[in-house]
């Protein structure tokens, strides 16, 4: 990138926010997405406001500099890795809680708020933003409108799309806009902010977001079920929906992640188990007892082996920490992890777990599956080793068998991690050549120099 244009950025935002030192680029070079291609930026800016983010935007339209936009890098399908070299432009400097509104019960934030920090705000007025993803602690609300993620509570209570009530972006000439609002009814025009969520930021930079916040549930029990057969978790699941109870969240974690939790946490669960359900249900005390009661007579006509109920908050927590330690405890078992995201409608998850298990033994790959067993969100989590061309050939293979599983089954190739890079070459099996089509008009229509995030998404 010429010097000249590198000391611009610097009069916008100071030299201490203008990496250039290779060792910095390195760190942006990846991202959470395993076996993967790492490409160095040409530069990493930090801004600290939207109009810097205009600005430098504006520098960058003129002179044709690709931008790739990131939070905390915690994305998993390589959708922040600066294929083209470029700009990156990284918005954890822009983490101002700027309003929780207890009246009209939302909330605004910038982009690089941490999601986790918006929780902790909220819950100190009884409200709640719901969309719980495995790295709340770290990922941030713009990279989770950016991949559209969803997390632990999106059964009962929806994902990112469901509590984006507003945004403003900088475009890709530089100009600044602003789409919704805290009305609960608004229905002038396009619903243009839902355009951006789940966008991959490939159509405008979102700079601040305003989001929807709901009254805390009164009470809530946690369970964890264990199971010695994993089509009678899979059956559990199929009936605790049947009976017309949704619970706050409902997640399973199979033999493989089991024993890779508990070799790296030992928090005493049961190594012997095929399947682990835990399972969460919420609301008004009187309608949380009964529902519990109700989701534990079906765990024990479902042939339940053990039902653990968290009786306070430390066990509840001991609990969800299970569920949330299980990707860091898979990539502590081998050299490369390798996780996908493949969804299905709920009445195809027993017929989806069997697959992913059938596809693990034909190629010959180990593969830990957890997820969000309540709404169809698997997680299948291959570990291999990128450095052994011959198993990653098997790998490569039992990654697109789960995805024509889940497609032949009604499902998706993605159910909040995004499609980024690694999924690209798999959206033909997904859509059709208009359906693609329309989508790449209007990328252009947004960004017709393709300067936001190029060489994602469509190949």
């Amino acid at each position: 990138m010429d010097h000249a244009i590198i000391e611009q950025f610097k009069e916008i935002l100071g030299e201490d926010r203008v990496l250039t030192d290779p060792d910095d680029l390195f760190c942006y070079s990846y991202d959470g997405a395993a076996a993967l291609k790492t490409v160095y930026p040409d530069v990493v800016l930090l801004p600290q406001a939207t109009d810097q983010v205009a600005e430098i935007v504006k520098i960058a339209a003129k002179n044709k500099i690709p931008i790739y936009t990131r939070g905390a890098g915690t994305n998993l399908s390589g959708g922040t890795i600066p294929m083209h070299k470029g700009i990156v432009l990284s918005m954890l400097e822009l983490n101002k809680i700027i309003e929780i509104d207890k009246e009209n019960l939302t909330a605004t934030v910038e982009a690089g708020v941490v999601i986790q920090s918006l929780v902790d705000e909220a819950a100190k007025v009884g409200l709640l933003y719901p969309p719980d993803p495995g790295t709340v602690k770290t990922a941030t609300m713009g990279g989770s409108l950016a991949e559209c993620a969803g997390g632990l509570r999106g059964l009962k209570y929806g994902i990112t799309k469901d509590y984006v009530m507003g945004v403003k972006v900088v475009l890709a000439d530089g100009s600044i806009v602003n789409f919704g609002g805290k009305t609960v009814k608004n229905v002038s025009g396009f619903d243009m902010k839902s355009i951006f969520v789940g966008s991959e930021g490939m159509l405008g930079i979102v700079t601040e977001i305003l989001v929807k916040l709901i009254p805390l549930p009164e009470a809530r029990q946690s369970m964890m079920v264990t199971y010695k057969d994993l089509d009678n978790a899979a059956l559990t699941i199929k009936q605790i929906i049947a009976n017309k109870i949704i619970p706050a969240t409902m997640e399973i974690l199979d033999n493989v992640v089991i024993n890779a939790v508990e070799q790296n946490k030992k928090i005493g669960l049961p190594t012997d188990a095929e399947a682990i359900l835990l399972i969460e249900v919420d609301g008004l005390k009187e309608a949380v007892e009964r529902e519990a009661k109700r989701v534990r007579e079906i765990c024990a006509e479902c042939s339940a082996d053990q039902i653990v109920i968290a009786e306070d908050d430390v066990k509840r927590d001991e609990i969800w920490n299970a569920r949330r330690e299980a990707l860091p405890s898979l990539v502590r078992m081998s050299t490369t992890t390798i996780l996908e995201d493949a969804t299905v409608p709920r009445s195809e998850l027993p017929d989806m777990l069997r697959a992913v298990r059938e596809i693990g033994a034909k190629y010959n790959v180990k593969i830990g599956t957890f997820g969000h067993a309540g709404d169809g969100n698997l997680h299948p989590t291959i570990l291999t080793d990128e450095d052994n061309a011959e198993e990653m050939e098997r790998v490569h293979h039992a990654v697109a068998d789960i995805f024509d599983a889940a497609l032949a089954r009604g499902g998706t190739l993605s159910g909040e991690h995004g499609i980024g890079i690694s999924k690209a070459p798999f959206m033909p099996r997904q859509f059709s050549p208009e359906e693609l089509g329309l989508m790449k008009k209007l990328k252009y229509a947004f960004d017709p120099d393709n300067l936001l995030n190029p060489g994602k998404v469509f190949i």
